[in-house]
């Protein structure tokens, strides 16, 4: 079987399911189910035996030794990270917990487990470090994009503990010779995104007849990367990539954020119109973050000339089924919005582990 952690976030839990449809592999999903991870998610999956989740925290080095040696995995794929650059400002040092000290504990008991495997098994295990393209800094309007050789310049709390996070796994792979491969990834949107980050908190606001807020002048720059290309990625640089490597994932969509939320706005007025006027009415600029950077773009060449791999979807094409799902799918963002997908409590599903 492999390991995902975090997989009842929002790219882990796209990872876990895509995975189970297509591999008979069993998953153990390991998820602390912080604010972010919600259970609900996954309900579908919760009497398939192919997933066994453990609500456990990756730093709980105790735990997480026992759930290695029962269950023996032939893979780690790590999602599990706080990831919202506006609580990074808030409360920096929960991410440097989760990002760094976290994934420290857990690459040292992956590492002291696979170090006593037989040489095949050694030879074929695989820890996938699921990194970000923000710590790389920030780029101007004319700078080449992001390669895997750029030199890391992180400028928020979130984005320099997983540069530290990337450092570390390196570390452990040029030291002790764990098989540890990392990608670096574009921002992700797409089904089951909490709705505190720039799509989903759109559409839900626009739906709501709020403002939609936008900060400074809208003109930030991001790359944007529709989360199930992102599991298709992360499966093949799993399955082909070279240990010690590190591969950037992008959609090769460079979009402001004022268009992001123009292109959400007609989506929305073609799929669920306003009884007059445009969802566009609602928009409203508001005081930037603090340290806000410019603009981020990812070079994927190296993983489309080594591995092969390019993405499936479009920018429209990836943002229309994104809209669309939401609107479909209002129960699952009410839940979000009273709490109620809170009730997914550690009693009622460690029974699972």
């Amino acid at each position: 079987m492999i390991f995902v952690t975090g997989g009842a976030g929002f790219i882990g839990a796209n990872f876990v399911i895509d995975w189970l449809a297509h591999h008979d592999e069993p998953i153990l999903n390991i998820d602390k189910l912080t604010y972010a991870g919600n259970y609900g998610t996954l309900q579908a999956l919760h009497d398939d035996p192919r997933h066994v989740f453990a609500c456990r925290d990756i730093g709980d080095r105790t735990a997480m030794s026992a759930i290695f040696e029962q269950y023996r995995p032939r893979a780690v794929v790590h999602f599990a990270a706080e990831s919202h650059v506006d609580r990074s400002i808030d409360r920096p040092r929960e991410f440097i917990d989760a990002n760094v000290t976290g994934t420290g504990e857990l690459l040292d008991v992956a590492r002291l487990y696979w170090e006593r495997l037989s040489d095949a098994e050694r030879n074929s295990f695989r820890f996938l470090h699921v990194s970000t393209d923000e710590v790389y800094g920030s780029l101007s309007a004319n700078d080449a994009a992001f390669t895997e050789t750029t030199p890391y310049a992180p400028n928020s709390p979130y984005a320099a503990s997983k540069a530290s996070s990337d450092h570390i796994v390196r570390a452990y792979h040029h030291t002790y010779g764990l098989p540890t491969l990392t990608t670096n990834c574009s921002n992700n949107y797409g089904p089951y995104q909490f709705p505190e980050k720039l799509i989903p908190l759109m559409i839900q606001r626009a739906l709501s007849g709020d403002a939609l807020p936008v900060y400074g002048d809208g003109r930030n720059v991001r790359d944007w990367l529709y989360v199930r290309d992102h599991c298709d990625a992360i499966r093949t640089v799993l399955a082909r990539g070279t240990p010690g490597e590190t591969y950037n994932i992008g959609g090769n969509n460079e979009k402001t954020n004022v268009e992001v939320v123009h292109f959400i706005c007609d989506l929305l007025d073609a799929i669920k119109p306003r009884e007059s006027g445009s969802y566009r009415e609602q928009i409203a600029f508001v005081t930037d973050r603090k340290g806000h950077d410019r603009r981020y773009a990812i070079d994927a060449t190296k993983l489309r000339r080594e591995l092969g791999w390019v993405p499936r979807e479009t920018f429209a094409s990836g943002l229309s089924m994104t809209v669309q799902w939401y609107v479909e799918n209002g129960a699952w963002l009410e839940e979000i919005r009273s709490g109620a997908y809170r009730r997914w409590n550690p009693e009622s599903i460690l029974k699972r582990a």
